[in-house]
């Protein structure tokens, strides 16, 4: 194992140490089932002390990449199985600009189910505070900068929290926050393209309209209409980017 930890020489030692370790594993260079080195020799082999060691196995153990046993030692999962929430954004951030195309699926399919049943809830129960909040995102929505990514970004997951909020349900919007990361990069990609955000901030309008009638069935054919339109776009601004990227890696190998 001396071959692959090398020593750390960066700052933020323990983000630096969780980053690694999640490649290593999430690779298969670290296999599940394997029983890691103490933290005393990690610390020799990685040149870092013995606490963020400590903090970093703590953190992999928290996301269920590894299970931390007395007298035994830190052994590896098999993430599939014991995997938390915590993980998915270490998935996506692993796979970087490659995103799994079976992962990418898995979590596009799972935003459907949440986000159809928070807006069938909303649509029923939300309240005259509620649609005050709805009213005002959308008004900032039609000022906002179409090249402000980040601003972009952060009112659509705002709208979509809000949607949560305003279900009624109180464990919705600890789900739809505790995705927040990963909600984020995959939107930060979606909204690369200039063109869907006066799309996207649209849905938005005819959805505050649907709240406000309390119609229900309405509600939810926009929504559908949305997550659809969201999924086929990003696999396609993905896919572009995808061969972009093999464009590149073959004129970098014709002029070699």
């Amino acid at each position: 194992m001396k071959d692959i930890l090398r020593p750390i020489e960066r700052s933020s030692l323990k983000d630096v140490f969780v980053t690694r370790f999640e490649e290593l594993i999430l690779s298969g260079k670290i296999s599940m089932g394997q029983r890691l080195p103490s933290e005393r020799e990690l610390a020799l082999q990685l040149g870092v002390s013995r606490p963020v060691v400590h903090e970093g196995l703590l953190d992999l153990a928290s996301k269920g990449l590894v299970t931390m046993k007395p007298r035994v030692g830190t052994v590896v999962n098999d993430y599939r199985k014991e995997g938390s929430l915590a993980l998915l954004n270490s998935l996506v951030n692993y796979y970087k600009g490659d995103l799994d195309p079976g992962l990418l699926d898995s979590l596009l399919d799972m935003r459907h189910l949440v986000e159809m049943e928070t807006v069938r809830l909303a649509s029923q129960n939300r309240s005259d505070q509620d649609m005050l909040s709805f009213k005002g995102i959308v008004e900032k929505e039609q000022g906002l900068d179409r090249t402000d990514l980040d601003s972009i970004r952060e009112i659509d997951f705002e709208f979509h929290h809000l949607i949560a909020l305003a279900s009624g349900n109180m464990v919705y919007p600890f789900l739809i926050r505790s995705f927040k990361p990963v909600y984020t990069n995959l939107s930060g990609k979606f909204f690369t393209d200039t063109t869907v955000v006066p799309q996207v901030f649209n849905f938005h309008k005819k959805l505050v309209s649907a709240f406000e009638d309390k119609d229900t069935p309405r509600a939810l054919g926009i929504m559908e209409e949305l997550l659809e339109h969201g999924r086929s776009y990003l696999k396609k601004i993905i896919e572009s980017s995808d061969q972009d990227e093999q464009g590149q890696d073959l004129a970098k190998e014709k002029y070699k």
